[in-house]
């Protein structure tokens, strides 16, 4: 039962949008309520917004209720930004449109294209977008820009802050600002006078702010999205541009993005790479400081324990087993649009490391099926060692940024820190040339000594990173709600501070998706942690990243591959703890459209998911399983008896056949649509189509 504001917002938004794009049954709240992170909140209410006309009106309805919002496109994120226990907002389907305009040199996006759909609307023309997250073939433009999303080979100079032209938003009391639209912007300078004054306050406060503005630029100087972009205000001087490139990195916390507009960027037609073994870390952190001036287009930091996740698959060369304990990888790419030009980058990158002796001789190459498996054991690292956890475990992702020349020390000192606290399964890997390591390692959270565990682990990593090295605790993949308690640690009070009016001079309600980004709750990361129990073991190593659902024929018309998973361990969690039997019988009321019935069981998810698991097959396992013993029955006798059985079918068939002469179509269509409405549906409908009873056919000896 909804509580009476969100009863009444249903109500009021029903009349301007389809009632059945607005959910609230438990099944689907819980199902579209899940992102890739290990945190869980249940919506009262998911919209599956169309369009911005609706979005306006949800806006508005929802401040005149004081209700909060959350907008999320493919809920890919990892930190928790996209999830609530109040309405959710999902803009996918609808938001697919793009223009490519001004010579080719801008695209124009909406939140709902997957940013690996964005770069094959722009291959034809050898360009790309800028960012390119290992998660670009399942994210949307909408969490790229939203969370100032990077990737392996663009750096900081090529990422979403970088590259945005324009930016659409829409606000917290439905004012809409169009930054590429000169009558939007002169309006919006009209009409909200006051946010403007703010904005350009901040500004002229941080530069006159000596220490604090020298902080700003230097941290930014490696990568960082630990709270909001405050660089825009050191960057910029005009208060449009710096609203624009505030919202980078947003996490939806301050307005809706309707669409964005990137400059685009060449994609090299010629592409080679090599993966480079070094005996230690520190051999592969040097080669990195030098590589830094030579023509790399990524070098990419793969520790030992990630080499040993991949060692097993099938594309892996067999001296990855054989490696020393204490090698080090670095994948390292070379582009160029002139094949010669690029056979010369690799001649320069052997020349700039030629004083750092590697493990094994190396090669760069362009031979697809190498190719491809490189970057495939590095852009699937994440679900990869999420595939080797114990189950009933979680997989947890961070991301931390270090001056380049610290980053072998930094290493080192992640190391000892997981050795500390016993995460023996921790892998490092990531953007070297950046100083930016991701971090993956399997979190028990089923007792209190575990999460305290944990607790430890992340106090001291904060210590570590801010202290010791004056790092990021955030460098791509944003603050969320498990970096949201150490936002003022890393900058300190003055620059909270700005962050926290930016949240008030965009959303002075606060109602705008709350508790991320900007959280006063020091322990904030320790709650709302999503259960995973064991639920099958073709299903029970899913991380619940979200690659597989572009590939899902259902997807949208019901539940993708990761919402059955979702579903599937719920009803286990609820049938083993037995505390809420009322909810398993509501989400058990509608399972058996949702999650079976409209499944094709095609196995394409499983071509997506980096872990192979196969959802279709997990359906078809459910399927047998929740037959009751009458149907089993039948099914068997059916199996046993199928001469007798083919026989009535056909009888039946010709008999069917016989009344559509007498009857004709047309009385012979309405006799069966009254059959199937009073057997409620148990009597299926005929269709002209429907063939006529075969002769038996007469086997021979």
């Amino acid at each position: 039962m909804l509580a009476p504001s969100y009863q009444k917002l249903k109500d009021i938004l029903s009349v301007s949008i389809d009632s059945k794009r607005i959910l609230t049954n438990p099944l689907q709240t819980l199902a579209y309520g899940t992102d890739a992170s290990f945190y869980r909140l249940i919506p009262k209410i998911v919209i599956l917004a169309h369009n911005e006309a609706e979005i306006v009106e949800i806006i508005k309805q929802a401040k005149k209720l004081d209700i909060a919002l959350t907008f999320r496109a493919a809920g890919t994120s990892l930190s928790g930004q996209a999830i609530t226990d109040s309405v959710l907002v999902v803009a996918t389907h609808g938001w697919k449109n793009f223009e490519l305009f001004d010579n080719k040199e801008k695209v124009k996006l909406e939140p709902g294209i997957i940013g690996a759909r964005a770069n094959i609307h722009l291959a034809p023309h050898g360009l790309k977008i800028g960012p390119d997250p290992a998660s670009i073939g399942a994210c949307m433009i909408g969490g790229i820009v939203a969370n100032n999303a990077s990737g392996m080979c663009c750096g900081t100079a090529q990422n979403s802050y970088q590259t945005i032209a324009d930016i659409r938003i829409v606000l917290y009391d439905g004012t809409i600002l169009d930054t590429a639209d000169t009558q939007s912007v002169e309006a919006f300078k009209k009409n909200q006078s006051a946010l403007i004054q703010e904005i350009e306050s901040l500004r002229d406060q941080i530069k006159n702010d000596e220490t604090l503005y020298h902080q700003i630029k230097n941290k930014f100087k490696i990568k960082n999205t630990t709270g909001y972009s405050i660089n825009a205000l050191v960057d910029y001087q005009d208060p449009i541009e710096i609203i624009k490139h505030l919202m980078v990195g947003s996490e939806g916390t301050l307005a809706f993005i309707s669409n964005v507009t990137f400059k685009t960027v060449i994609d090299e037609k010629h592409k080679s790479c090599s993966l480079l073994i070094f005996k230690t870390i520190q051999d592969a952190c040097n080669a990195t400081i030098l590589l830094k001036s030579a023509p790399v287009a990524a070098v990419e930091l793969l520790d030992r324990e990630s080499i040993r996740s991949v060692e097993n698959d099938p594309d892996a060369p067999d001296y990855f087993k054989t490696l020393p304990e204490s090698a080090c990888a670095l994948l390292v790419e070379c582009r160029d649009n002139d094949l010669d030009n690029m056979l010369l980058k690799q001649l320069k990158v052997r020349l700039e490391i030629e004083s750092i002796p590697t493990y094994a001789e190396y090669e760069f190459t362009s031979n697809p099926k190498q190719y491809y498996f490189n970057w495939k054991a590095r852009k699937g690292l994440l679900p990869t060692v999420g595939g080797l956890r114990k189950n009933g475990t979680t997989v947890i992702i961070e991301d931390v940024a270090f001056p380049l020349p610290q980053l072998a020390d930094a290493c080192l000192e992640l190391k000892d820190l997981f050795k500390k606290f016993e995460y023996h399964d921790a892998v490092l890997f990531g953007h070297a040339l950046e100083g930016n390591l991701h971090f993956v390692f399997s979190q028990d959270f089923s007792n209190q000594s575990e999460v305290d565990r944990y607790e430890k682990l992340m106090s001291e990593l904060a210590v570590l990173v801010v202290d010791r090295f004056n790092g990021s605790l955030k460098a791509e993949h944003g603050t969320g709600r498990n970096m949201a308690p150490f936002v003022e640690k890393e900058w300190g009070a003055a620059a909270y501070q700005i962050m926290k009016r930016i949240k008030t001079i965009f959303d002075p309600n606060n109602k705008i998706n709350p508790d991320v980004l900007i959280n006063p709750d020091p322990k904030a990361h320790l709650k709302n942690l999503k259960p995973l129990p064991e639920t099958h073991n073709i299903v029970d190593k899913c991380m619940e990243c979200g690659f597989c659902e572009p590939h899902c024929v259902s997807e949208g018309l019901t539940l993708s591959p990761r919402q059955r998973i979702v579903i599937a361990r719920e009803i286990t969690r609820l049938k083993e703890s037995n505390d809420d039997p009322q909810r398993l019988a509501d989400i058990r009321k509608d399972v058996t459209y949702q999650l079976d019935e409209t499944c094709a069981t095609d196995g394409l998810c499983a071509l997506a998911c980096p872990v192979h698991i196969d959802t279709g097959k997990f359906v078809k396992t459910w399927r047998a399983n929740e037959l009751d013993s009458n149907n089993k029955k039948t099914a068997a006798y059916i199996g046993s008896h199928m001469a007798g059985t083919t026989s009535i079918m056909r009888t039946g068939l010709k008999i069917v056949s016989f009344f559509h002469s007498i009857f004709g179509t047309t009385i012979m269509t309405a006799l069966s649509h009254v059959s199937h409405f009073i057997t409620f549906g148990k009597v299926p409908k005929w269709i002209p189509e429907m063939p006529k009873g075969a002769d038996k056919i007469n086997v021979k000896n």
